[in-house]
């Protein structure tokens, strides 16, 4: 609210506002003691609807002296209000022109900042928008282009290249998750450099954010590792593999390709593990979740989702803070109600 105040007082709306409420209270008890016969309420609304010309004609002075008070009225009253609602449009143009332009600050909380902007930025923005959970997440963007790319109510853009001062204008220390795409730009060697410093000064920021990191050589999962960050994806080796098993075991990417995709079919999910199930076995977990949810559980995050389990041993005991890796329709089944 002080920002808000400090930014009226600067560009002088609060001024102008205080100009016409002044005016509206003088010339409301100067008509009422011009015409004896209007109460102050009368003479306060008499007052107001002279002064932005709206002319009713419910009320009308017949002294001289009222007659030329609404005169005086009227011409300020056009003058003002022009001058104010001028004012208001134009601040309201610039701060959207400053904002396609990358050049306002984000103040949200518990949002997602994508790094880079590529074809897998615009399919990474659409997927979450497909997804019920995500649709009205609040993404920030921060690229080194000369505007917001596209017409996203949601997506806020920062220009500048990904550094420390674009993640402070970014507002990361009270953003959730942050995603660092690699620069199409740069070579392999030189676009993987970039995103392991990008990580050091993430996690130097801020390090309880959630960080999930782009590479394209495998060699570098390690630096990234270092750095801290929390999930990395090696886009070429995963592509590989998936079109190897696709040469093997036809059909495979089929099925990736849907559980990946949350525009239709199943999909793949990562969920907490209801408190009633804690202690339970994975066979009596997959069990009940098939049967009534009609949900498969295909593994487990634990600590902090850093250690995975995939098609654990049928006797495996769920601990309380385990969270499942399950295929499913959508969040809403899997847990009766949208889970976080």
């Amino acid at each position: 609210m002080k920002s808000i105040w400090q930014f009226l007082l600067r560009e002088k709306i609060v001024q102008l506002f205080s100009i016409v409420l002044a005016i509206t209270l003088i010339s409301g008890i100067v008509i009422t003691w011009l015409e004896p016969d209007l109460s102050f309420s009368s003479g306060l609304w008499w007052s107001i609807v002279t002064l932005t010309t709206v002319g009713y004609g419910d009320i009308s002075p017949a002294s001289p002296g009222g007659r030329l008070l609404a005169i005086i009225i009227m011409f300020f009253g056009i003058g003002l209000l022009s001058t104010l609602s001028a004012s208001l449009a134009a601040l309201i143009i610039s701060h959207r022109l400053k904002e396609d332009k990358g050049m306002c600050v984000a103040d949200f909380r518990d949002h997602l900042i994508l790094c880079e902007w590529n074809h897998r930025s615009r399919a990474i923005l659409k997927e979450l928008r497909a997804d019920a959970h995500t649709k009205d997440l609040r993404v920030v963007l921060v690229a080194n282009i000369n505007e917001k790319p596209i017409d996203d109510d949601n997506l806020f853009f920062v220009k500048g290249s990904v550094c420390e001062e674009s993640f402070q204008k970014a507002n990361i220390v009270h953003a959730k998750t942050i995603i660092v795409l690699g620069d199409d730009s740069l070579d392999a060697t030189s676009r993987d450099a970039k995103v392991v410093l990008a990580t050091l000064t993430i996690e130097s920021i801020a390090n309880s954010i959630y960080s999930v990191v782009e590479l394209v050589d495998e060699t570098n999962v390690m630096h990234c590792r270092r750095a801290q960050a929390d999930e990395i994806i090696v886009g070429s080796e995963l592509s590989s593999r998936l079109i190897a098993s696709a040469a093997i075991d036809h059909g495979i990417s089929l099925v990736v390709s849907e559980l990946l995709s949350t525009e239709y079919g199943n999909e793949l999910f990562s969920v907490p593990l209801p408190h009633d199930l804690a202690g339970s076995t994975f066979l009596d977990v997959f069990t009940m979740m098939k049967r009534e949810r009609q949900t498969i559980v295909l593994g487990v995050l634990k600590g902090n989702n850093r250690e995975h389990l995939s098609n654990p041993p049928s006797d495996y005991i769920f601990e309380k803070d385990d969270r499942l890796v399950v295929i499913s329709n959508d969040r809403v089944s899997i847990m009766g109600s949208k889970s976080s």
